[in-house]
C-alpha cells in the first residue's frame, strides 16, 4: 500500500492498523518513496545464532580481559 506524508499525519491510526494486519505502507513525500512501515517482529535470538558469537569463550587471552586491553594499548617501545 501506498500512503503520503499528509495520510500518514492524519490518517496514522488507519495506517498502523494496515500494518498490523501484515501489510508493509511505503510512504511518499513529494512523490517519492522515502519510508516504509512494516510489521515490527522481536527476534531476540539473532545475535545468539550469529556464527562469530562467543568465539573468544575458550581463548586463552580472554581470561584475564583487563591485562590483555593493557597490553593492546601499551606502546611498543
Amino acid at each position: 500500500m501506498k500512503a503520503t506524508a499528509k495520510d500518514l499525519r492524519f490518517h496514522s491510526k488507519e495506517l498502523i492498523e494496515t500494518v498490523n494486519r501484515g501489510e508493509e505502507v511505503v510512504i511518499t513525500f513529494r512523490g517519492k518513496p522515502c519510508a516504509k512501515l512494516v510489521p515490527f517482529e522481536e527476534n531476540k535470538s539473532k545475535i545468539t545464532q550469529h556464527k562469530l558469537f562467543g568465539m573468544w569463550k575458550d581463548h586463552d587471552q580472554s581470561q584475564n580481559v583487563d591485562e590483555y586491553v593493557r597490553n593492546l594499548r601499551k606502546g611498543r617501545f
